[in-house]
């Protein structure tokens, strides 16, 4: 069986966000991490230096509020 599922990645842990029909208890999968909502800086990944786009996240992290978009 292979089966896409979504997922949320909490302490340590995938946790699935809704139940996984068909897959018995301590079942070995292999998992394929594609996360679902990428910085809207993705498109540039490549293009600066690691060390520059490392310093960008960081100003970005510490300089700018964050926003819940259920607040819109």
């Amino acid at each position: 069986m292979e089966k896409t599922i979504d997922a949320v990645f909490e302490n340590g842990v995938f946790r699935p966000t809704e139940p996984v029909l068909g897959l018995p208890e301590h079942s070995r999968v292999r998992v394929t991490v594609v996360p679902s909502a990428l910085p809207a800086w993705a498109d540039c990944v490549g293009i600066l230096p690691d060390e520059d786009a490392r310093e960008m996240s960081r100003i970005i992290d510490e300089e700018f509020e964050r926003v819940d978009p259920n607040d819109w």
